[in-house]
């Protein structure tokens, strides 16, 4: 698998040894406290293909299934509020003027304060047991929602919702890099994230399924939807406890050189680690949250998000002006098609970005149909093109979550850092889904200008940024070719280094 000898340990312990590093065996390299790059952040052994791609399919297998299955939920059991308003929700509730909006709103005010808070949880708690424990908790919140009777009752369980889902997106994103390289990780990003858009298709199926039944137990209605899916989300979150384990090294259905294989590969891709699991300290998390990548990317996301969380939210709603002699049922189901669309690529562009390392040209290509799907809403009221715009939209849309998760992920350096990094990135891209509960509002109805032209100025913004982002990146990867680690590391000990993180006068951003 490689080479087979050891790690030097001439040098004398706590220092850094400078200079040519030998070769070494998987199991030297997976050990705490062996480096797995020499100074110049390069790897200092070479993997089996085969053996590593036989490791990937047993984790794909094992983690990226329910994993996916939880996100699916989640999102269902954030965005059914949608379906419900449909079926009848904003009337049984006594809902007026901007009280949906505000509904939303509250949700996302708590989505937004518990999201770095709840990564820096996961990795202390350990997300095997953080991941599986917050999911039960959304899906007896969804349960209980199904009981509210008024607006007061609806917006403290939305509060709630918000803060157990808090830790969903950039607690998953942060445990799968634990287990794949960086260009694997954006496909994998994918895989799970795909389940945002296939909740709106999925969502719609399944709500417009649930509306056909007479009753659920005592409920009826839309009242029917929160309490069905709660119950699979609960269901789902039992199995997970068993199904997921925290990392590697605990995993019981990898053999010892599997596990090994496992560390060993993830590490020889961060310059200067000797630990993939480093203790967390205040220093680091702030330098993932403060790496110029983490800060525009997270940026990005924010604006990306204001279009996404207003698709998920609203497409039943703008199906509803488009086709407004449909039934109930009938509208549900047209929001299914331009969500399988957006799953398709969702799956396709990370894919592209895994073969070729690459993510933040991506991120700049997800930006012209999305800014031509806006266009055509302010463009025209025909219904034909405007529906045929929502498949524009859904092309582009959700591509960016796993592109700008696994490229902040890509772009630090220890585990603590990509944890505040992902955190931060996912908490900023709520920050839109914030704003984009009012960017729909009742008097811009039917045609809602200023939502679609908000829209519209949003993923504008996202091509400039990324493009932007993309030459500073080369730029200064440029500068860094200057400079001289072995000048700069001189005397420092190995904790030093580690501690410089994206910092380190070998790392090299990854566009």
């Amino acid at each position: 698998m490689a080479d087979e000898k050891r790690l030097s340990s001439d040098s004398p312990k706590g220092e850094v040894q400078h200079g040519e590093v030998k070769p070494a065996d998987t199991h030297a390299v997976a050990e705490r406290g062996h480096a797995a790059t020499d100074d110049h952040g390069n790897a200092i052994i070479q993997f089996d293909p085969k053996a590593e791609a036989k490791l990937r399919r047993k984790i794909d297998l094992c983690i990226v299934p329910t994993v996916s299955l939880l996100y699916l939920f989640c999102f269902i059991d954030r965005a059914n509020i949608g379906n419900a308003r449909i079926a009848g929700l904003e009337k049984d509730l006594g809902l007026k003027g901007y009280d949906y909006n505000a509904l939303l709103s509250i949700f996302y005010i708590s989505y937004i304060l518990f999201e770095i808070p709840s990564n820096i949880a996961c990795k202390w708690i350990g997300p095997g047991w953080f991941i599986p424990a917050i999911s039960l908790g959304f899906g007896a919140i969804s349960v209980i929602t199904a009981f509210v009777d008024n607006f007061a009752q609806a917006a403290g369980v939305r509060f709630l919702l918000g803060a157990f889902e808090a830790g969903v997106l950039p607690g998953v994103a942060y445990y799968l890099s634990r287990w794949y390289r960086r260009s694997e990780l954006t496909f994998r990003l994918g895989l799970y994230i795909v389940m945002a858009p296939m909740a709106g298709a999925f969502g719609g199926l399944l709500a417009s399924a649930i509306l056909t039944l007479d009753h659920f137990g005592s409920l009826h209605g839309w009242r029917m939807i929160f309490a069905i899916e709660g119950i699979i989300t609960i269901g789902l979150a039992v199995i997970s406890f068993f199904t997921l384990t925290d990392r590697p090294e605990t995993a019981r259905w990898l053999t010892q050189e599997e596990k090994d294989l496992a560390v060993a590969r993830v590490k020889s891709e961060r310059v200067a680690t000797t630990e993939v699991l480093d203790r967390m300290d205040i220093k680091k998390l702030l330098q993932g949250m403060l790496s110029p990548v983490t800060l525009s990317t997270a940026f990005l996301f924010l604006l990306n998000n204001i279009t996404v969380q207003g698709l998920a939210f609203f497409a039943p709603t703008i199906v509803r002006t488009i086709y407004p002699d449909k039934t109930t049922v009938m509208q549900q189901l047209y929001t299914v098609p331009p969500y399988v669309v957006g799953g398709f690529f969702t799956l396709l562009l990370p894919l592209i970005s895994w073969k070729l390392d690459r993510r933040q040209i991506f991120l700049i290509l997800t930006t012209p149909l999305i800014i031509a799907g806006y266009s055509i809403f302010l463009g025209t009221t025909n219904s034909t093109a405007r529906y045929a715009a929502t498949f524009l939209l859904s092309s582009s849309l959700f591509a960016v979550g796993p592109l700008a998760n696994s490229q902040v992920s890509a772009n630090v350096v220890s585990d603590t850092a990509r944890s505040s990094a992902i955190g931060l990135t996912v908490m900023m891209g709520n920050v839109g889904g914030l704003v984009s509960t009012w960017s729909y509002v009742p008097h811009d109805a039917p045609d809602y200008h200023i939502g679609n032209g908000l829209n519209l100025a949003c993923c504008t913004a996202v091509l400039i940024v990324a493009t932007a982002t993309y030459f500073w990146m080369k730029r200064d990867n440029e500068r860094r070719e200057a400079r001289n680690p072995e000048e700069e590391l001189a005397g420092m000990t190995q904790q030093e280094v580690q501690d410089l993180d994206w910092r380190h006068p070998a790392f090299r951003w990854k566009p």
